[in-house]
């Protein structure tokens, strides 16, 4: 198939016109296209109000394709050949593989390593889709924290509870992919040529219990409540894990245990596991409504358009200001995995139907700046924050803020026009007791600065909640050019926790690159 990028049409075009434009631009005659197939869809906002749709497709056409390629010009960056990722063939290993963890890079290793009849057993300390999901919403409804099963622990890891965003900065073959077995485990099909595809909560929660149904189907076997507590090694290679009470003999083991698995960290440093503390980032999360922030991207708030986003980015002298995780009509939501500690996060549905729109508000910090040493001493900030939100209302109630009272250094009495939608509930406050000067003194230059890129940004009544501390790792478990530890020969560290990913599609190829070198794994 040949890849045309680049074809803009207006919003309100027929999506079978990009037959007529593929023909034009390959110079054949449209019924020489037999199939046009979408692969990247985004929004140009750029001359507001005349906003355009712009596609990438993949075109089947009769003929020789290299023929066509030369005569329209195939060295063209917007013509080129396609190509597609095929997972790695039946492999031979002696033993079975573990995989721990069964977020986005743990649920992917399994399955490549399913694909290739490997019958791996995956461990995941939390629970299943299902009861999970019922523990969260009791959180949310009550402040009724479960440790081991929350927004941080369980099967599908924290991206669950999210808005199941799928756009990354890294360029893979293997995206197309992982975004074909979402599809078929339930996702919508758009996410396959969104440019910002996402899956919403709602549907994440019946993928991953396809997915998981999947590489059950293939031999494989996913163990909940199943806790890593130790692990065996020997001449610097693995022999075992400890598994609550039981000890289970493996000699590769990929390890995907999430940002927020800090006991595991603790464990692994204990062992004398090679890690570093790695540079991360802390702040809050920012509340507007989903119709200023339409009428700042689009020109107008037009129902025909999907809800519009943002992605911000500051440069300070010495810090990034930024925004991350990026929720149209989303809402914040209660992340904590800890008793006595505050955590937020975003999430929205697949409709993305809520008033507000809520992204993080980031502020880049590297090891120099962390108060304490140490591979863990990001783990130990993040901690010390966390217990100063909570001891503001003693309870799991969220620090709050209106910007306008946060850039004078007032505590807020209350919500304005934007109501918080973080559950329990919030407290209001001065979020200056509660997050440390660097980060506040690089939001307070930032915020006002960054609205002049998106309109309407630093309403006064837009809203600050805080703590936003587990947008990455702040610990990185070093490995080799064989994705292996250091340390430890056949552990594969992966994902997001290991320190080598940020997000739920750069994780989830983490995790497929760490199965495709264990499958090359050799005494």
């Amino acid at each position: 198939m040949i890849r045309i990028r680049e074809i803009s049409m207006p919003p309100e075009h027929n999506v079978a016109q990009l037959s007529f434009e593929a023909a034009k631009l390959l110079k054949i005659a449209n019924s020489k296209v037999r199939r046009v197939k979408l692969v990247r869809r985004s929004v140009d906002a750029r001359k507001k109000p005349d906003v355009r749709i712009v596609y990438t497709v993949d075109v089947a056409v009769d003929g020789n394709e290299q023929k066509i390629l030369k005569r329209s010009g195939c060295k063209r960056a917007a013509i080129t050949p396609a190509s597609y990722y095929k997972p790695p063939k039946t492999a031979n290993l002696r033993t079975r593989p573990v995989v721990v963890g069964f977020g986005p890079a743990g649920m992917f290793a399994g399955l490549i390593l399913a694909l290739a009849g490997q019958r791996p057993l995956i461990l995941e300390r939390g629970e299943d889709a299902l009861t999970r999901h019922e523990k969260v919403e009791k959180f949310f409804a009550t402040g009724s924290l479960d440790t081991k099963s929350n927004v941080q622990f369980g099967e599908g890891g924290a991206g669950t509870f999210s808005d199941g965003k799928l756009n990354t900065g890294v360029n893979n073959p293997r995206i197309g992919w992982v975004l074909e077995q979402m599809v078929a485990a339930g996702a919508a099909e758009d996410i396959l040529f969104d440019a910002k595809p996402h899956v919403g909560t709602d549907v994440l929660l019946t993928v991953v219990q396809n997915i998981r149904q999947r590489i059950i189907s293939l031999g494989g076997e996913v163990r909940f409540h199943a806790q890593v507590t130790g692990i065996c090694h020997e001449n610097g290679k693995l022999k075992g894990l400890q598994v609550n009470e039981e000890f289970i003999p493996c000699d590769r083991a990929i390890f995907a245990i999430g940002h927020s698995a800090r006991d595991t960290f603790a464990m692994l440093n204990s062992l004398g596991i090679a890690m570093e503390p790695k540079p991360f980032s802390m702040g809050v999360r920012i509340e507007h409504l989903q119709k200023t922030v339409n009428e700042a991207q689009y020109g107008k708030d037009d129902p025909v358009l999907p809800p519009a986003d943002y992605k911000l980015v500051k440069h300070l002298d010495e810090e990034t200001v930024y925004t991350f995780c990026m929720c149209p009509g989303g809402y914040v939501v209660a992340a904590a995995s800890e008793e006595g500690r505050v955590v937020t996060n975003g999430m929205s549905y697949a409709d993305r139907g809520g008033e507000n729109a809520n992204a993080a508000l980031l502020v880049t910090l590297n090891p120099k700046d962390f108060p304490y040493d140490g591979p863990l001493g990001g783990v130990l900030w993040q901690q010390q924050i966390e217990e100063a939100a909570f001891r503001v209302s003693d309870s799991y109630h969220a620090p709050a803020q209106r910007v306008e009272d946060f850039l004078k250094n007032r505590p807020s009495a209350g919500a304005g026009t934007v109501k918080p939608t973080y559950r329990p509930g919030v407290v209001w406050c001065d979020l200056h007791t509660v997050l440390p000067e660097k980060i506040t003194g690089a939001l307070e230059k930032a915020i006002p600065m960054l609205d002049s890129n998106l309109r309407g940004f630093a309403h006064p009544d837009a809203v600050l909640t805080a703590p936003e501390t587990r947008s990455s790792s702040p610990v990185r478990i070093v490995r080799d050019e064989n994705k292996q530890s250091v340390s430890v020969s056949g552990l594969y560290p992966a994902g997001e926790g290991a320190g080598y990913a940020g997000g739920i599609m750069s994780a989830a190829i983490d995790g497929i690159l760490c199965a495709e070198a264990l499958l090359q794994f050799e005494e």
